[in-house]
């Protein structure tokens, strides 16, 4: 359990001149931690006005433009040209097109390539970071970091802030270089360091091994030199030590962190979710309605056969982690509730929204849908061919269940895309076709919080989900444990279960899928209900707290 021994007073931490978050997913989709930014980011606004600035990386271009950035070359008193900055680093300024409209700076970070080793060698002496054996996507993650923390830094200068009275936040491991550089050259900033997942304990689980039968006998750094990856694990376990405030997003995690970092998080700030984001009446039933109608026609077209419009549509999406996210055992799942449960021989259609490696449309489907055709494309679970078909776990998956001729009256479809609303076969973005699903599943084995299962809820679609899930434990401690009286089934899921993991997730939509409509209809309005708990407004002050600590630990560091 994280410590939470803060003053309830946080006046201080409101009272600052500037507050920075820098991520990779500012302005930038590639995960759920975009999610955390762009929703919580009206209640920061609301307090502190334009003295909040996100700070992303500049990875666009003109033929390719930000579909959320609006730049705005005056903001921060035309920082955009004046700015002087080292490196041949160049900034772009504007607005983050999401509630609240924070200001964004976008930063071109690639002239700092050049500069990495010294710096690697200043963060060797200064605070032990080892990035001798650093391969991959590190490099490219120090780079966008060290330059974002310059930006922070000139920034605080050119607008006259007091540097006591600043807040520098960084998000994940891809950020902690920007944290030690901030902290080596401006040390009266205050710095916060959140980890949304520790990438020791992803890579323990990612590699097949059992996380938690053996957890209280690992050790990360062991584990680190194991797994190949010693120099992100020494970065976040160096930025988790040498932040003002460390955090993390969820109890689970916050165990983790404390086993495999040897550093307990100094706060728990759970993820959040903007209820604006959710269309109400009318305009719920339009997006439900259409939905459902794309959602049959394509399903019916890639099976040929026509689905009823009551057919039980459930879905997972997410990251594609074959292991973690539970994709093996929702595949498993809905085989299970199709040839067990399913007596009267009912259509189900289970839809697995998760990206891969695209290649193209899926051609006959395509040109079925152009034209109103009733030829078979020629892969039946994909709307999309992919580059590694026969790598791809989920394909594998699939296409072993189509051969051995299983799952009843179940049909799985594999949508391997990112749901932008332009991807060519369902050209509906994802949260306008969330509405449209009966269920969800998401049956995680590492999820440090889970932010599909709160999304879910908040679309007021009931959901399965596990407590390996931040959001799984926080639905258990403090709601009945059932779709019918909060809208969200919590699973236990162990090293050893899976057997009857698959029997009670199945079981537990069988069960659904048979309750009289206004039952269900009762179990969406619980699961809305519940999302209302997780709102931004409720939650925000766990970073009120945070905020405090780091000024309080920052200050008294100066002394």
């Amino acid at each position: 359990m994280a410590k939470k021994t803060v003053k309830k007073d946080v006046t201080s931490a409101k009272n600052i001149d500037l507050l920075f978050e820098t991520s990779w997913e500012v302005c930038n989709k590639i995960g759920g931690i975009y999610t955390v930014l762009s929703t919580k980011a009206r209640e920061l606004q609301a307090v502190y006005g334009d003295k909040l600035i996100f700070i992303g990386p500049d990875v666009w271009s003109d033929q390719i433009p930000s579909p959320t950035f609006i730049e705005r070359k005056t903001l921060l008193k035309s920082a955009a040209s004046k700015l002087q900055l080292p490196e041949n680093l160049s900034i772009r300024v504007g607005r983050w097109d999401i509630p609240g409209s924070p200001i964004v700076v976008l930063v071109k970070f690639h002239s700092m390539f050049e500069r990495l080793n010294a710096i690697y060698g200043e963060m060797w002496e200064k605070y032990g970071v080892d990035s001798l054996n650093a391969y991959g996507d590190y490099d490219e993650s120090c780079a966008f970091a060290i330059a974002s923390a310059i930006v922070a830094m000139r920034l605080t200068e050119f607008l006259k802030a007091d540097p006591s009275k600043v807040i520098a936040h960084f998000d994940e491991w891809t950020t902690g270089m920007g944290l030690l550089y901030i902290k080596a050259h401006m040390p009266e900033v205050a710095t916060i360091f959140t980890t949304h997942a520790t990438s020791i304990g992803r890579s323990i689980c990612g590699n097949g091994k059992n996380l938690y039968q053996y957890f209280e006998g690992y050790n990360g750094d062991q584990m680190a030199r194991e797994l190949n990856m010693v120099a992100k694990h020494s970065l976040e376990k160096t930025a988790a030590k040498q932040a003002d405030c460390f955090t993390t997003v969820s109890d689970v995690t916050a165990r983790e962190c404390t086993q495999l970092l040897d550093v307990t998080p100094e706060v728990v700030t759970p993820n959040g979710f903007e209820p604006d984001f959710v269309p109400e009446g009318r305009k719920y039933t339009i997006r439900r309605n259409s939905g459902r109608e794309r959602l049959l026609k394509i399903a019916g077209l890639m099976r040929g056969k026509e689905f009823e419009k009551e057919t039980l549509i459930v879905g997972t999406s997410g990251r594609n982690e074959y292991r973690n996210k539970g994709l093996d055992l929702f595949i498993d799942s809905m085989i299970e509730l199709g040839e067990k449960y399913n007596p009267e021989g009912k259509d189900i259609l289970g839809l697995i929204m998760v990206p891969a490696w695209v290649k193209e449309p899926n051609g006959a489907l395509l040109i079925d849908l152009n034209n109103d055709g009733d030829a078979l494309p020629e892969c039946n679970f994909l709307t999309h061919r992919l580059n590694n078909e026969d790598s791809d776990s989920v394909c594998r998956r699939l296409r072993q269940l189509k051969y051995e001729g299983r799952g009843g009256n179940v049909s799985l479809i594999f949508i391997p895309c990112y749901l932008d609303g332009h991807d060519g076969i369902v050209d509906i973005a994802y949260y306008d076709l969330l509405p449209a699903l009966d269920l969800t599943i998401f049956p995680s084995y590492y999820e440090p919080w889970g932010y599909t299962p709160l999304e879910s809820v908040a679309f007021s679609v009931p959901t399965i989900t596990t407590d390996k899930a931040g959001f799984g434990q926080w639905v258990a401690a403090n709601f009945p444990d059932s779709l019918e009286s909060c809208g969200v089934k919590v699973i236990g899921r162990e090293d050893t279960n899976y057997l009857q993991n698959t029997e009670e997730i199945a079981s537990t939509a069988a069960t659904y899928m048979t309750l009289p409509a206004k039952d269900k209809k009762e179990a969406r309005e619980a699961a809305c209900a519940t999302s209302r708990k997780a709102d931004w407004k409720f939650f925000i002050e766990d970073y009120y707290k945070a905020f405090e600590i780091a000024l309080k630990n920052a200050s008294e560091r100066e002394k």
